[in-house]
């Protein structure tokens, strides 16, 4: 229940008669929020999100004895019904309206959630194209267990903040990890706003192929050739690694590139594979130290 209240090739930068022309954005934006006092990470990267696009924004608090808390699990035991400042929280929605409207953003809402995050993100996540969320809103034991089943329900585009984040989001400089799969493709796609406001974008290519893996029958298109049809100038890289060190070679490339975010789809596997052979989403998210743009 949710209460509301190297090989690399280049391509000219769009002209700035095509930068003016309308492009893709975010119209409905969801953060999860954890704090109000000062205002959380997520919320705060959210409204400038929203701001930028002229979004509407959703505010979703947690509270905290739901955020450990596994979709299957009952409610853990308390010794009193929870408070109104807990649940109801009436004043953080009038603080919030004020706070966003002063950046921004003209239609923002709040909301409390009385269910664990993986079913508050499937069911929110359904009226949004874009969540934010901190990866530090649950424990580190329970990323895989509690947060990870959030993305993998909701099939939302995610950014994922890394733990303790402070900064400001900036979308300078943005790598792409693309190897092929539906996930990874959804997640460039989906990441398309994102892409058009930076500076340097590179393509990091892991694809590994059988013959007929993945075969649809009929022709792709190719992932440079896509972005370049889109406006984004773009450097493609290629990789070779085993399928247990994508992840890792991934945030390599984000490192020496300065990167301000990663793109890069969410399970392209099954999630005992991931956990079985550790999986490059189990390892971009237990230790990237920047944005990730997730999408599974």
């Amino acid at each position: 229940m949710i209460m509301l209240i190297d090989e690399s090739r280049a391509v000219p930068r769009a002209s700035s008669q095509q930068a003016a022309t309308p492009t893709l954005g975010f119209r409905d934006v969801l953060a999860l929020v954890t704090s109000s006092g000062p205002w959380s990470p997520a919320l705060l990267a959210a409204v400038e999100i929203a701001s930028r696009w002229n979004a509407d924004l959703t505010a979703c608090y947690v509270p905290v004895d739901l955020r450990e808390q596994r979709p299957a699990e009952s409610a853990p035991a308390i010794a009193e019904p929870p408070g109104e400042s807990e649940y109801e929280r009436p004043d953080e929605s009038l603080a919030f309206a004020q706070f966003a409207l002063e950046r921004g953003v003209a239609h923002a809402s709040w909301a409390v959630t009385r269910t664990p995050i993986a079913p508050t993100l499937r069911h929110l996540g359904a009226w949004h194209d874009l969540a934010v969320i901190e990866r530090d809103i649950v424990d580190a034991a329970h990323i895989f267990d509690v947060l990870a089943e959030g993305l993998l329900s909701a099939r939302l585009p995610c950014i994922l903040l890394p733990p303790r984040w402070s900064g400001s989001l900036a979308f300078d400089r943005i790598v792409i990890g693309w190897n092929g799969s539906f996930e990874s493709t959804r997640a460039l796609c989906s990441a398309l706003p994102l892409l058009r406001l930076a500076r340097q974008v590179v393509l990091v290519n892991g694809e590994l192929r059988t013959p007929d893996e993945h075969s649809t029958g009929v022709a792709e298109p190719d992932p440079f050739a896509y972005l370049v049809r889109h406006g984004v100038a773009a450097k493609l890289h290629h990789i070779q690694v085993p399928p247990d060190e994508a992840g890792l070679a991934l945030l390599r490339h984000a490192h020496v590139l300065r990167a301000d975010l990663l793109v890069m789809g969410a399970y392209g596997r099954s999630r005992i594979r991931e956990r079985l052979l550790g999986g490059a989403t189990r390892h971009v998210m237990a230790n990237a130290d920047m944005p990730v743009f997730m999408q599974h």
